[in-house]
């Protein structure tokens, strides 16, 4: 159900017929988001010790998934899937599901001495694999109603007051992010990006709006930090509890998550207007972000469970340098050798899996699942 993205074939002044040409501004958006995926996870332990730690998490979380969930909607199709699209919800979604659970499971064991499988509460990050794959089944069925946008908002706003939705296959942070997925593909199947040409037109007070909205935000992060802390403003940015679990009880509860969910959209525009829209030396990382994904957790476990990364003092040293640190880990997950190494653990071909060993096979078949065709 992924589109390439790409623009629509031309036609020449001759009458023939351009090939698609691939966007590089939507694979530097992808790997920008994962690599924000990785700092956020990286600086997660300083935030215990460090105020400025603190606010530049909430700086970071308060959009980072959902401009994630935006873009993996925009290259998601509403048809009825094909054989072949659906096969690639099992083999590009559930199969390394269940792979990385095990691999979860293993290393649970011989660190903590604990195993605990159990597919139905996804380990860490790969919540979000099993949100691509119900973001891919459900569209299909919100694109046949009117004001489908109109339909996502109420479920991830009402999902909220369900106290009984919670973290099983992770339905409740799915149906909380379901708006951002439907808001990409909705942007791409009114044209919305093309006929206003919001890749294009970046006039200089445009990414200086984009700055000062960005730049306003972190200050309100850090000036208000104890209020956010005393509110679990964090935890609101998961999409992951209900209004009850996050001590709010009252029927407006709905009105604080639809305003985070404006913000995450804010946030999220001035985040695009910034990226670079040409293609530069790290933009082919960008059809590679599920490398990143799902391997970073494995290379931050050991660093966030011994504790080496609590009370490191000054923070202006660590911060930037932990950050550093993080980029770096995603374009090494991101590079050819990793990529050839754990290929066969993300990029599965289980083709005794299916009656036609094709469907799991083929050129056009290797894909990002966030919707990413490989060129």
């Amino acid at each position: 159900m992924s589109s390439a993205d790409q623009h629509p074939p031309t036609t020449t002044p001759t009458g023939t017929i351009r090939g698609r040409r691939r966007v590089p501004f939507w694979d530097n958006a992808r790997f920008a988001c994962v690599v924000l995926v990785v700092i956020g996870h990286g600086t997660q332990r300083l935030i215990y010790d460090s105020d400025i730690s603190y606010a530049f998490y909430l700086w970071i979380y308060a959009f980072h998934m959902p401009a994630f969930a935006i873009i993996s909607g925009y290259f998601s199709k509403s048809a009825s899937p094909t054989k072949r699209q659906m096969a690639r919800v099992i083999t590009d979604i559930l199969v390394p599901y269940v792979i990385f659970e095990g691999l979860w499971t293993l290393t649970k064991w011989l660190v903590e001495g604990r195993a605990d499988p159990n597919l139905t509460q996804p380990s860490w990050t790969l919540w979000f694999l099993l949100a691509l794959g119900i973001f891919r089944l459900v569209l299909p069925y919100l694109a046949l109603l009117r004001w489908p946008l109109a339909w996502a908002l109420a479920i991830s706003v009402g999902v909220g007051y369900l106290s009984n939705v919670d973290s099983t296959f992770s339905l409740s942070r799915t149906l909380g992010l379901m708006f951002f997925f439907t808001l990409g593909w909705w942007l791409r199947e009114r044209d919305v990006v093309r006929r206003f040409s919001l890749i294009d037109y970046r006039p200089w007070w445009l990414r200086a709006s984009a700055v000062a909205v960005l730049a306003a935000w972190a200050f309100v992060c850090w000036r208000w930090l104890a209020f956010w802390d005393d509110v679990d403003l964090r935890f609101w940015f998961f999409y992951d509890d209900s209004y009850s679990g996050l001590s709010v009880d009252q029927w407006w509860a709905g009105g604080i998550r639809l305003g985070l969910m404006a913000l995450a959209i804010l946030l999220s525009a001035c985040f695009f207007v910034l990226l670079p829209r040409r293609a530069q030396w790290w933009t082919t990382f960008g059809q590679y972000t599920m490398y990143v994904y799902l391997l970073h957790s494995f290379v931050l476990y050991p660093f966030r469970e011994s504790g080496l990364l609590r009370g490191l003092d000054p923070t202006w040293i660590w911060l930037p340098l932990i950050t550093v640190l993080a980029v770096a880990i995603a374009f090494l997950l991101a590079s050819k050798p990793v990529r050839r190494v754990f290929r066969p653990l993300i990029e599965p071909r289980p083709k005794w899996m299916f009656t036609d060993a094709a469907l799991s096979s083929g050129s056009d078949h290797r894909s990002d699942p966030t919707g990413s065709r490989r060129g």
